[in-house]
């Protein structure tokens, strides 16, 4: 997804594209990620959660094959369909987590941090790849099946277990992925993965404008937005193995909501000075932040198919808001002519994320109709794996 941004230049020249219809299409799988996870457990249910997966990555590899071919109109089906097939494994990967792994924690930390490098991995090597094989903008984008290729291929030795689990019957009554949202910690889970989304992609989208009005030399901003990225990688690997560990996760709720304070308090007050210290506590509550709001999914889930659900609602409306946090931010820096307003709206933000966040740390997992303190035993799923109940695991 994040390979268009470095080609778009060469893109809009090739196709004729407007301002609008490129940022369309960057925007286009966010908004994709946040429709098509809901659908995730209900595919789980019907053919299961290694052949869903295993579904996944063929989608993604035709979406990423769409955008090769000539016609602009693919190059948006393409991207639309990759979308989808990214929200799907979003939501099911976690619960496949939670059934197999005793102590999730470390998994979801490799999970997370993989997302960090292979999203710094495609902004910063489309490009070079691009021009030292001598390809195009379409074949630099093309470059990418290979690796959906190669997932799918790893993948495929577990791809048709897990048919026990399967069934064609409807979910029974009140037990659909959006009654979930009647408990209030599942409502808390849902508002601090939303906002840390908003957090994640708005400023994220800015930064080397914003770095760039402040007098940082262009070449200067991509550097510190690969260090961004890096300094994430990192800290989503650390955080969901440290929350596994603890019996509630508020300390690091209020770790990931001070890291920002620094970051976005400093590029408010003094962007140009101190940059490297404002980008590095950016990357940090960014990478360890969406990895905790990741993990916390896992965590207040008694079994893989919560997981699943409580996945899909909660990425369905925080892509579906983060989708909307660059464009907010956007409209308020034309409105203003500045980017006081709009880091001050995130800043401002904070205070209901991490109030979302000390609600969705507390030692408690969702029951069916109630919200219940975790034993340290913690509860089996029915699929007879140990996946642990409460934070402190067993």
């Amino acid at each position: 997804m994040v390979a268009v941004a470095p080609v778009v230049g060469e893109l809009r020249a090739d196709t004729g594209l407007s301002s609008a219809l490129a940022g369309l299409l960057t925007t286009l799988p966010v908004l994709s990620f946040g429709a098509f996870a809901p659908f995730a457990p209900r595919l789980a249910r019907r053919i299961g959660l290694e052949t869903a997966v295993a579904l996944s990555l063929v989608l993604l590899a035709a979406g990423i094959g769409l955008r090769i071919l000539s016609p602009v109109a693919l190059l948006f089906a393409g991207s639309l369909i990759a979308g989808a097939a990214i929200a799907l494994a979003n939501v099911l990967l976690p619960a496949y987590v939670k059934r197999e792994f005793r102590r999730p924690g470390p998994v979801m930390g490799l999970y997370s941090a993989s997302l960090n490098v292979g999203a710094a991995a495609g902004a910063a090597a489309t490009v070079p790849l691009a021009a030292a094989l001598g390809v195009d903008w379409r074949t630099a984008l093309g470059l990418w099946l290979v690796l959906a290729l190669a997932a799918l291929a790893l993948w495929l030795p577990v791809a048709g277990t897990g048919r026990a689990s399967r069934t064609s019957e409807p979910m029974p009554a009140g037990q659909g992925s959006w009654s979930l949202l009647r408990q209030p910690l599942a409502r808390w889970v849902t508002a601090y993965l939303g906002l840390q989304s908003v957090q994640f992609y708005s400023l994220g989208a800015w930064l080397p404008t914003l770095l760039a009005d402040a007098g940082v030399p262009v070449r200067e901003g991509g550097l510190l937005l690969g260090l961004c990225n890096v300094v994430g990688a990192a800290a989503a690997l650390l955080a969901p193995a440290q929350a596994g560990r603890m019996i509630t996760q508020r300390p690091l709720v209020l770790a990931v909501g001070v890291a920002y304070l620094v970051g976005l308090g400093g590029l408010l007050v003094a962007p140009a000075d101190g940059t490297l210290v404002w980008v590095v506590a950016f990357g940090l509550a960014q990478g360890g932040g969406f990895a905790l709001a990741l993990t916390l999914v896992v965590l207040r889930s008694p079994t893989p198919l919560v997981a699943a659900r409580l996945g899909g609602v909660a990425q369905c409306v925080g892509y579906l808001l983060a989708a909307f946090g660059p464009l907010v931010l956007g409209a308020l820096y034309d409105a203003t002519g500045g980017w006081t307003w709009p880091l001050a709206l995130l800043l401002g933000a904070l205070v209901p994320m991490t109030a979302a966040g000390w609600g969705a740390g507390r030692r408690a997992v969702l029951r069916s109709g109630s919200v219940s303190g975790a034993s340290p035993a913690g509860a089996r799923s029915p699929a007879g794996s140990a996946g642990p109940a409460g934070p402190a695991g067993r």
